[in-house]
């Protein structure tokens, strides 16, 4: 669906197409909790049943029932201990003793003193082992009818498992009594499943040594309600996307991506085929792709000669100051490793690159969410197509703010320079054409629905000729009613490849964050990753029931959004190429699509003028953003802080809006024709006779708007910020 004017979208189905990491298995007892039988009397006229007709588990739990009916609440916890006192292949559980209150304080913290001193080398895999035991060992406290000794036990650990555990801890906080233990959806996950674990053979072995000679309770709760798997310590990350393929058809108990309670991962909902795997999903990995280490040191010292040659304005950090903060916040959340993602060595061009972009952010329009009730001061420039006649599908413009593209119906598409001057040839003495200020590229059989600059930085000013690499946009991406997507270069202005894949029209196509991957979303309702370097995709995206809109990537390029006419946005993980999210809410056809800079929120839109934000950690709708008229939103874009949101659409405005304020339901103002210059700053509701309108009319804009910038008659195609913070839009003037 990429243009306005539009052609309908397909969509994916989910697929299965990377291996899940594989090792050796270590076994340990697979289930953790069963019950012993008790021996239930008949009641008067009833006749005992047949030997073997009836197990000893259904016995047991009809005596536990007849008890909790009674509100027998104390001798109903001690059956149920009594009971759990044996695995289900009839093996005793270890027994922690008469009082083991002392004994899994203790031992807990003497585990946890010793993880925090152990080597840097196994210290991550080890802290994982102390979330299992410390929920165990609550559970077994509570049960055991010591609420003030598991509370303390609680509210003195549990500060060490946030983030990762913040929605489990808030489900076990509230528990002191074993009556809690039952009624409680998520303890019942942990208590009828063994907690699944994955260490290397030298973490592990690690562990048993010190587990074998001081930690007697804390071995006992591992082996009783722990599953644990070894695998040998690869050169590189064992769930890397190399180390699945290797291990391709090698025996394993359980995927490595199933670590925890298989298929809990809280506030997610599976949407995958996998049945085993219904209502959860893999936990995410949202941080920012980690630089190559020669990048890295290859950047600094450019910043460095930077702020020799220029120092910082007072007040201002220096270029080095601004990148070490950037790789900082960088380290936040979990990211995926280069070896997740295969990208090519780093060149020249990618270190001049990264500096323009420390450079545009430290001397970037800040843009702070909304203070006071007034929003933030947002400009927009605005550059409007005449004479078009309706046949401008798609609008691009290039991060370096130079050029602008446009693909038209009549399967052509033309580049023109933003200021107007002459586009400079890369190739002078092999370009006959004179000099002008727009290109034309022809060769697609069809309308042409998307195109997408290669991502680029502005080039850096007063740089020695030797020096000087290139860092303008090279390449741009096009999808066509033809089938195809084809890469152009920019300083031949020639086709130099077609994709072929999609057996239908290819609505949208759009590049990862570095330039080398790529996905294209089409009417044959799949999405499809490519890398510029093959011929071939390396990915189906499948699982939508109509056509495939809209594509976008995740800033750190682990994960590609679909947005479908079947009115749902899916994620999928490149590594494995399953969905790992689904967001179901809109009431029309997805038409735009945007993740944040920052990683953590998507922004999608509809033909019906709502905008729904979505966390996609946990998978939940944030809220929901009105104020467009109907007709399609068909373009959305984030502030660098990701605390502003622009979109641009059918009703022929510009809509600025704040991410960080509250969700107010449908409470907003009652507004007509989408609103027409109106700021909106959570002012008060206009009295009814400034409300009087023609009925159907009338548009709600939420109170997360905080402006809005009208057009005459041209709908809004493109809107961008820039690595500036400064917005720049497109439009085509209908008369």
């Amino acid at each position: 669906m990429s243009a306005p004017g539009g052609a309908p979208s397909p969509v994916p189905r989910s697929n299965s197409m990377g291996p899940s990491a594989s090792g050796t298995g270590i076994g340990m007892p697979q289930q953790s909790v069963s019950q012993t039988p008790i021996q239930a009397a008949p009641q008067s006229g009833q006749s005992a049943p047949p030997s073997g007709a009836m197990s000893q588990q259904n016995l047991n739990q009809i005596v536990i029932d007849y008890l909790a009916k009674k509100g027998y609440n104390r001798t109903e916890a001690m059956l149920r201990m009594e009971s759990a006192n044996q695995e289900i292949d009839g093996r005793p559980l270890p027994q922690l003793g008469e009082d083991s209150r002392p004994k899994t304080r203790q031992g807990f913290d003497l585990l946890k003193n010793w993880v925090e001193e152990n080597l840097d080398l196994y210290k991550p895999e080890l802290r994982r082992v102390l979330w299992p035991l410390f929920v165990y060992s609550f559970f077994n406290m509570v049960t055991s009818f010591y609420p003030q000794d598991a509370k303390a036990f609680f509210e003195a650990n549990k500060n060490m498992f946030l983030p990762e555990h913040t929605d489990d801890i808030r489900h076990f906080e509230p528990i002191s009594l074993p009556e809690h233990l039952q009624d409680n959806s998520i303890v019942n996950l942990y208590r009828t499943n063994k907690y699944r674990l994955v260490l290397s053979n030298p973490a592990y072995t690690n562990l048993l040594q010190f587990l074998e000679k001081g930690g007697s309770v804390m071995n006992a709760i591992l082996s009783s309600y722990c599953s644990v798997k070894t695998m040998d310590r690869a050169a590189d990350n064992r769930f890397s996307f190399a180390a699945m393929l290797g291990q391709i058809g090698a025996d394993q108990t359980f995927p490595a991506e199933d670590e925890g309670i298989p298929g809990h991962h809280p506030g997610s909902a599976y949407t995958g085929d996998n049945p085993a795997m219904a209502g959860t999903l893999p936990r995410l990995k949202l941080g920012k792709l980690p630089m190559e280490p020669v990048l890295m040191e290859d950047v600094r010292a450019e910043l460095a000669e930077e702020d020799a040659k220029k120092p910082a304005p007072p007040g201002r950090n220096t270029f080095v100051q601004e990148f070490d903060q950037m790789i900082k916040n960088e380290d936040d959340d979990e990211a995926p490793t280069r070896a997740d993602i295969p990208y090519p060595p780093s060149i020249d061009r990618d270190v001049q690159v990264q500096v323009m972009k420390v450079m545009e952010h430290r001397d970037r329009f800040e843009i702070k969410a909304r203070t006071g009730g007034v929003g933030p001061g947002v400009s927009v420039c605005m550059f409007t197509f005449h004479n078009t006649y309706d046949s401008i599908n798609c609008i691009d413009f290039s991060d370096d703010s130079k050029l602008v593209a446009a693909g038209f119906a009549h399967s052509y598409i033309r580049i023109w320079s933003l200021d107007g001057s002459p586009i400079q040839a890369a190739y002078p003495d092999l370009d006959d054409l004179p000099p002008t200020n727009s290109r034309r590229l022809i060769g697609h059989s069809g309308p042409v629905y998307a195109v997408e600059f290669q991502p680029c930085a502005t080039a850096r000013e007063n740089v020695p000729a030797e020096d000087r690499h290139p860092t303008n946009a090279r390449w741009l991406l096009s999808s066509s009613a033809d089938k195809t997507v084809r890469l152009w270069s920019l300083d031949s202005w020639q086709c130099m490849v077609v994709y072929r894949g999609h057996d239908r029209p290819v609505w949208d196509v759009r590049f990862g964050p570095f330039g080398h991957y790529f996905a294209s979303g089409g009417n044959d309702k799949t999405a499809r990753l490519w890398v510029t370097d093959h011929i071939r995709q390396q990915r189906i995206f499948a699982g939508h029931d109509q056509d495939v809109d809209v594509v976008c990537f995740h800033p750190n390029s682990a994960y590609v959004f679909t947005a479908s006419s079947d009115r749902t946005v899916r994620m999928w993980a490149v590594t494995t190429g399953n969905a790992v999210r689904m967001f179901t809410g809109h009431t029309g056809n997805v038409t735009a699509m945007e993740c944040s800079r920052n990683g953590k929120i998507l922004a999608s839109a509809d033909d019906q003028g709502c905008i729904i934000l979505w966390d996609l950690a946990p998978g939940r709708l944030l809220k929901r953003m009105r104020g467009h008229g109907q007709g399609g939103i068909w373009s959305l874009s984030w502030s660098m802080e990701s605390t502003v949101l622009v979109s641009g659409g059918a009703d022929c405005t510009v809509r600025v809006w704040d991410v960080a304020a509250p969700q107010e339901a449908t409470q907003g103002r009652v507004i007509a024709d989408g609103g027409s210059g109106t700021r909106i700053d959570g002012g008060p509701q206009p009295s009814a006779s400034q409300n009087k309108k023609k009925k159907g009319k009338d548009d709600v804009v939420t109170a997360d708007q905080i402006s809005a910038f009208p057009t005459k008659k041209s709908p809004v195609y493109k809107v961008k910020f820039t690595n500036m913070n400064l917005v720049v839009a497109g439009s085509a003037y209908l008369p």
